[in-house]
């Protein structure tokens, strides 16, 4: 099958005026788009992120909320996080100790796009599903 009569398969788009995109850095380690999404577009920094978004919340109650994590890679997830300053670390001294943790004004910034993601998503998902069913039908 050529270029062309694949194409012709596609499923038609509405043409709209191209937003502005940035311009892309040449060199890929020094692109901080590359270093945001390197630690957001992980399997789980989305959505630790997300449900921080909601408040402070100690551990144990982020590893029940988020469907699938272990505790171990909730715990490396979050040091990550913390690292990147987009999460701070709380320990209360009680016996046990109470670990909080929460978005810090960094972390909090990502509201606005991960909300602009998270809508762009919900509103392109059926198209998305249309393109890879398309796509799969002609042996990709």
């Amino acid at each position: 099958m050529t270029a062309k009569s694949r194409a012709a398969r596609q499923p038609k788009v509405q043409e709209t005026a191209a937003p502005d995109f940035p311009p892309v850095l040449a060199g890929h380690e020094h692109c901080p788009v590359r270093h945001v999404l390197d630690r957001l577009g992980d399997a789980w920094s989305f959505l630790v992120v997300l449900h921080l978004g909601g408040g402070p919340q100690r551990f144990n109650a982020l590893r029940r909320r988020i469907d699938g994590i272990s505790q171990r890679m909730l715990t490396l997830t979050l040091r990550k996080l913390e690292r990147d300053g987009l999460v701070s670390r709380h320990v209360r001294p009680t016996t046990p100790p109470q670990v909080e943790y929460a978005l810090t004004k960094l972390g909090r910034s990502l509201g606005v796009p991960i909300n602009a993601l998270t809508k762009w998503a919900g509103a392109n998902q059926d198209a998305i599903e249309a393109a890879r069913t398309a796509y799969d039908r002609t042996g990709g």
